[in-house]
């Protein structure tokens, strides 16, 4: 697959235009999973129509151990294909598994754009190095996924790469038995998320604060985000 498809349909600025062209090696677009390949009947209602799951391959240059910037790439490529995609990106170091729900544009005809945020992590290059993320290969198989509809399918991954993340937090990969309790510990990984980010900002303006009483206070406050934090990681 030719980086100009990306650099022409995903690529809204000068900075991502040049991002793909010099951080991506190859593009490998590896399978399309259909109703007629897979046994998984399509979706459609008025939000979104899937049709069929890509999987793509992105190998980068060098190692690439920038998460941010990778993140930033995996969005690009999403964005750059109107199909929900199982995305593989390939550096020296690492590979990161990436996806992201499709809806139509609301205020343009035919045009597809990302629905929420995505959902994506980073395995080891070569075998999985812990029972977790053996765990989570094995329920990655397509048998081990919902079969109603290719919404159904790729809504299972999502729940898995959640259920990984959850598991490296917890040490115990739990995968959820019903939409339920995934989206708490959806809502359990934002929550952390959120209150991890406030922790360090606590800890590091305490750090600097020359004042006692002023440190007595962050030091207070940085303990109910822990507590908080605590309570966050029971949901998941």
């Amino acid at each position: 697959m030719p980086k100009k498809l990306l650099v022409e349909n995903g690529a809204p600025t000068a900075g991502d235009k040049r991002q793909i062209n010099d951080s991506i090696e190859e593009i490998q677009w590896l399978a399309a999973l259909k109703p007629n390949t897979i046994g998984v009947p399509l979706y459609r209602d008025d939000v979104r129509e899937y049709l069929e799951i890509a999987v793509l391959s992105v190998t980068l240059r060098g190692a690439y151990d920038k998460p941010a910037k990778a993140g930033r790439l995996a969005e690009l490529v999403h964005r750059a294909v109107p199909y929900p995609m199982v995305l593989l990106l390939n550096s020296e170091q690492t590979l990161m598994l990436s996806l992201a729900h499709k809806r139509w544009a609301q205020n343009e005809v035919g045009k597809v754009v990302l629905d929420g945020g995505m959902v994506e992590v980073a395995l080891p290059g070569a075998a999985p190095a812990s029972a977790v993320e053996s765990a989570f290969m094995r329920v990655l198989a397509l048998g081990h996924q919902p079969q109603a509809t290719l919404y159904a399918l790729y809504q299972g991954w999502m729940d898995n790469l959640e259920a990984l993340l959850a598991a490296r937090l917890t040490g115990n990969f739990k995968d959820a038995n019903n939409p339920e309790q995934a989206a708490v510990r959806r809502q359990g990984l934002q929550d952390c998320q959120r209150l991890e980010l406030e922790a360090v900002s606590l800890r590091a303006r305490a750090a600097k604060e020359k004042q006692l009483a002023r440190q007595v206070e962050l030091n207070l406050a940085l303990k109910r985000v822990q507590a908080q934090l605590a309570a966050a990681r029971e949901q998941l």
